[in-house]
């Protein structure tokens, strides 16, 4: 079986990278599958401090949430579309009424 290599893309922010195929191509923390507009909706959305996130995800360092959660505060407007994107109103608008 050939192995196809992934498009890594590191960013400005420690342990925030991009790699094409993985979760769109959009923000995640390096080694996981957890995309930055996860977090952001955990501690904004959902009100989970950082210390339930460590809690929840055991994997992920205080560095891994706050380095997510910076990059958010520089990259608004990218992740707020991709929160947007995936979010249940969007389903709602664009796939809620789509025939089988």
């Amino acid at each position: 079986m050939m192995s196809v290599d992934k498009t890594k893309c590191h960013t400005d922010y420690p342990h925030i990278v991009k790699i094409e195929g993985v979760c769109g191509g959009e923000a995640i923390i390096e080694d996981t599958r957890i995309a930055v507009w996860h977090i952001v909706g955990y501690y904004y959305k959902a009100g989970m401090s950082v210390e339930e996130i460590l809690a929840e995800w055991s994997y992920l360092t205080p560095s891994h949430v706050f380095s997510a959660l910076a990059y958010y505060h520089d990259n608004k407007d990218e992740i707020d579309r991709v929160r947007y994107v995936n979010s249940y109103d969007y389903w709602l608008e664009h796939y809620a009424n789509a025939v089988a």
